[in-house]
């Protein structure tokens, strides 16, 4: 049975209905930092395996509950997650590191607002930045990952835009 995944960053404080209806759906929910307040955790969907990351704008009651790293494997699946990430092939200090030591199928980001998804072929992983959930910022289109994992494969890996910033 695939375990169904919602990946979204960058929601400065900031959750509304059309997400949570997304995140209904889903078995799994992943946070890439830039939460807020942690009534942004609150408010998703009961019954669900919630794991988050801490970001640059989070206080010390979020970095208390969720930590600056995670590494985790779920059906087959290794993935990498941290905030502030930056991309391939110049990922930020310490980052190919880490994925040199963890060996990721998949590493997560967030912290640019843009959403993208690439084969990195030297680190031999995903990578995978959901964009950002939120209002704050500068990325014309709120946006979300969501996708499966099953049998150590990622499968149905879909773009989901949420609206554009700034109407509410």
């Amino acid at each position: 049975m695939p375990q169904k995944i919602g990946l979204i960053s960058d929601s400065h404080s900031y959750m509304d209905h059309t997400v949570l209806k997304y995140l209904q759906e889903v078995d799994e929910i992943w946070h890439a930092g830039d939460i807020g307040d942690l009534s942004v955790m609150e408010a998703l969907p009961g019954g669900k395996v919630i794991r988050g990351v801490f970001g640059n704008i989070d206080d010390q009651a979020v970095q208390d509950k969720f930590p600056e790293w995670l590494e985790f494997e779920v059906e087959g699946v290794k993935v990498l997650m941290t905030h502030i990430g930056g991309k391939p092939p110049r990922y930020a200090k310490g980052v190919k590191d880490r994925i040199k030591k963890f060996k990721p199928q998949v590493f997560i980001c967030g912290h640019s607002h843009i959403c993208k998804v690439e084969f990195d072929q030297e680190s031999n992983c995903l990578y995978m930045n959901p964009g950002a959930i939120g209002q704050q910022g500068f990325h014309p289109m709120r946006t979300m990952l969501m996708f499966d994992l099953e049998l150590g494969k990622i499968q149905n890996l879909r773009v989901i835009e949420l609206g554009r910033r700034g109407l509410v």
